[in-house]
């Protein structure tokens, strides 16, 4: 009966293994996305972690139910199959999400002990709150599981179904490559942006709150 529940994956007809639909990952992995920042930027600037304990919480049940119970039933995924229903399943392997998802779960855990549990004030916790806020960027913008992709190489059978096809992706078409010219704009877009941001600052350098509020006209004169 328990078998009906506590399972990993789903079976397909047309795929030899469990699958799971990538597109529901990628919408649970972006809904987490902005709590977490949230969280993130809350703590760093008023330096209150209430935020942060609970989303913690949150992200180790989550977590804790995709990889001991079933998927399916866990809250994000819940939201992200809601979200993508009405688009076409992209089955993946279920065998590489679960590796991915239990390095979350990993962090989670650790981040759980240092910030609800023993509150450890240590930059350990930014580092790993900036890791799990990367791994779920990165699959909620590009499609990239980057546990996934270190499951791939390490293990020597090869995963089956991977997000993108990067498993078997053999050639790229026309569309997917890069050219000169496209290097040569984002170098320049990022140089740009690097020159504007030292103009801005040395213009701001130049005048203080009180010779600010006096060039706009907001300081009363003194008698």
């Amino acid at each position: 009966m328990l078998q009906n529940y506590f399972y990993f994956g789903e079976k397909v007809e047309g795929y030899d293994i469990p699958v799971l639909n990538e597109r529901e990952a990628r919408a649970g992995a972006g809904i987490l996305l902005l709590p977490a920042i949230s969280s993130f930027l809350i703590s760093l600037l008023t330096h209150e972690f209430i935020f942060t304990k609970i989303f913690i919480t949150v992200f180790l049940i989550d977590f804790f139910i995709r990889i001991f119970i079933n998927p399916k039933y866990a809250p994000s995924l819940i939201l992200g199959r809601i979200a993508v229903q009405n688009q076409s399943p992209e089955y993946v392997g279920a065998t590489q999400k679960r590796f991915a998802w239990s390095i979350g779960l990993v962090l989670s855990i650790i981040m759980f002990l240092m910030i609800v549990i023993f509150e450890i004030m240590t930059p350990i916790k930014i580092v790993i709150c900036l890791l799990c806020i990367a791994l779920l960027f990165s699959e909620t913008a590009f499609g990239i599981c980057l546990g996934c992709i270190i499951y791939h190489k390490t293990q020597k059978n090869k995963p089956q179904y991977c997000p993108g096809n990067v498993c078997t992706l053999a050639k790229k078409e026309a569309i997917q490559k890069i050219s000169k010219v496209q290097i040569f704009i984002l170098v320049t877009f990022f140089i740009g942006l690097f020159l504007l941001g030292q103009i801005i600052s040395q213009e701001a350098k130049k005048y203080t709150p009180l010779e600010h509020k006096c060039s706009v006209g907001k300081c009363g004169s003194s008698m």
